[in-house]
């Protein structure tokens, strides 16, 4: 019933409960997100609920603004940009991290990201790029794997390793190429070669003819983030991949450090 709790466990909260008419209406947040302009019946189809469940949960996220309805469709309204432009503001480097990101795509000539980790993900959070730089899927608050790209491997590197298997045993370690990490073993061994050199790479683990160099970016108790730069293997290759670029990551890595600690 609509109300009704039911038994679940959220990250760091074993033994909690969640309600379920909550968790229907993240639901259709979470298909809106995805395709823009959505009827109710593509809705109770795509959510095993009724129709007049999917309507009145519409009716109230629509009386509360979140949601806009065009003749029969219903889409995400503008009320999410200004939750997204007031999560970035409540972000505290995000200001230091744009800067420097402009800077390092315009260096490189290639695209330029940053990620934190949230809930055993990595979230996006700004992206600047060149005229050449290679255009991907990823965008301000997308969230992917930590462990198949370097930003989460950057990360995942100065989390404790009790973390990290809180992180595996909720979101697995699925494998997207050839190359993607899928055990633990290799995983906790990267995450060692990580920490040891600075820096992590993406060697077409995620998409394929993709390449990455990450760097975290930590204050003396947690680690922030990680800032990368990613191109294709054709261009990240040789001393550039290996020496030029992890240089200027890791440099750009410790101006938002830095500046960080008087934000």
């Amino acid at each position: 019933m609509s109300g009704e709790s039911s038994p679940g466990t959220p990250e760091g909260e074993t033994g909690s409960r969640t309600i379920q008419a909550v968790q229907t209406t993240l639901d259709i947040i979470d298909v809106l997100q995805e395709q823009d302009g959505v009827r109710v019946t593509e809705l109770a189809d795509r959510l095993d609920r009724s129709k007049g469940t999917i309507h009145c949960h519409l009716a109230t996220l629509l009386q509360n603004e979140h949601v806009v309805k065009e003749g029969n469709e219903y889409r995400l309204g503008l009320r999410y940009l200004e939750l997204g432009e007031t999560t970035k503001e409540r972000f505290g480097i995000y200001d230091i991290v744009r800067d420097e990101l402009t800077d390092l795509a315009a260096e490189t000539g290639e695209l330029a990201q940053f990620a934190t980790e949230e809930h055993g993900r990595a979230v996006y959070i700004h992206k600047a790029e060149s005229d050449e730089a290679v255009r991907t899927a990823s965008s301000v608050g997308t969230r992917e794997h930590l462990h198949c790209i370097a930003l989460g491997k950057a990360i995942l590197a100065h989390l404790g390793e009790r973390r990290v298997d809180e992180i595996v045993d909720r979101h697995g370690l699925p494998k997207f190429t050839e190359r993607t990490i899928t055990t633990r073993e290799e995983l906790f061994d990267e995450l060692a070669r990580v920490r040891e050199r600075g820096y992590a790479i993406d060697d077409e683990e995620k998409i394929e003819g993709l390449r990455c160099v990450a760097a975290p970016v930590r204050t003396s108790s947690e680690v922030l983030g990680a800032v990368s730069v990613s191109g294709p293997s054709s261009r990240m290759e040789g001393d550039w991949f290996e020496e030029e670029l992890p240089a200027m990551v890791k440099r750009s890595a410790n101006v938002i450090e830095i500046n960080a600690r008087f934000a």
